[in-house]
């Protein structure tokens, strides 16, 4: 079983950047797909980003590509999503999660997903 742990939320303005990051553990990684997902208040869980263990593969949903960056660092079984030019409405809880599925293609949908952390808080005041 994999473990995520997400981290780096927090309470900022519209404007400036935060880095959140998500460390897995608990399994070998080499076959996984990661992904990040987002829920406002009121809202489903949405799609942001997702990224192979590999990374020779990366997706953004629309509404964030060109401001945010998926990233990893595989010595370090972490995932990283930099988000930049933070807007009101990126205001939710971010969550990591993780496939460890063979053949899959991304973006996968959430139900594509096994393991999940339990999310971070990100605030953007306007």
């Amino acid at each position: 079983q994999v473990q995520l742990v997400e981290s780096g939320g927090g309470v900022v303005q519209a404007g400036v950047s935060l880095r959140l990051s998500c460390a897995a553990s608990g399994r070998t990684l080499s076959s996984l797909v990661m992904g990040w997902f987002r829920q406002a208040p009121g809202k489903e869980r949405e799609f942001v980003a997702a990224i192979t263990w590999s990374g020779a593969i990366t997706s953004l949903e629309d509404s964030v590509k060109g401001r945010f960056t998926i990233s990893k660092d595989n010595a370090k079984n972490t995932v990283y999503l930099q988000m930049n030019s933070l807007k009101s409405e990126d205001t939710a809880v971010y969550y990591c999660a993780a496939s460890n599925r063979k053949g899959v293609v991304i973006p996968l949908p959430r139900t594509g997903y096994d393991y999940w952390g339990q999310g971070t808080q990100v605030t953007v005041s306007s």
